[in-house]
């Protein structure tokens, strides 16, 4: 007789402590998903704060067509871009982690009532696996453009000019 009548078709240790191994894989996944969520809302905080900061520069711009003004425009496409990816992003991050919940879900729900719920953790678990690496994709785009923006349009100053500040 089973410990758990009706609830879980294996009542044994082995199969409850399964049961538990199997539901917990998706919460892991979970887990690293939450973490990815958190980067990328930090790093799309500090593109908005440089936004701020180009505008700011752009509306205190004494001649708008100057040289300055020109590369300030650059400036505020290239991060207009940044956030567009970076909202890519979190938007495959978020549904890969809801499905990694569906999939957690499916599976208990599986185990419990003996229900055929192969194919639902597939597409739940499968979702969650495409959506993450689409994140992580976009994420790569977003440093990709960070990198070479800082090479193109850089407000860095040039090493000359450091030589010559060091040599005054």
């Amino acid at each position: 007789m089973s410990a758990f009548p009706g609830l879980v078709p294996d009542a044994s240790v082995d199969g409850v402590a399964h049961l538990i191994q199997t539901a917990l894989t998706p919460v892991f996944m979970l887990s690293g998903i939450g973490t990815l969520l958190n980067m990328f809302n930090t790093r799309l905080a500090r593109v908005s704060d440089h936004i701020e900061t180009v505008r700011d520069k752009l509306e205190n711009a004494d001649d708008k067509s100057s040289t300055d003004s020109v590369l300030l425009l650059r400036r505020l496409t290239h991060l207009h871009y940044r956030t567009l990816l970076l909202d890519a992003s979190i938007l495959f991050a978020g549904v890969g982690g809801a499905s990694a919940c569906g999939s957690a879900f499916a599976l208990f729900m599986g185990s419990v009532r003996d229900a055929s719920i192969a194919w639902w953790l597939v597409l739940m678990f499968g979702n969650a696996l495409v959506c993450t690496v689409i994140a992580l994709a976009m994420f790569l785009g977003d440093s990709l453009v960070a990198w070479h923006g800082l090479r193109v349009t850089t407000f860095l100053p040039h090493k000359q000019d450091m030589l010559n500040n060091i040599v005054d």
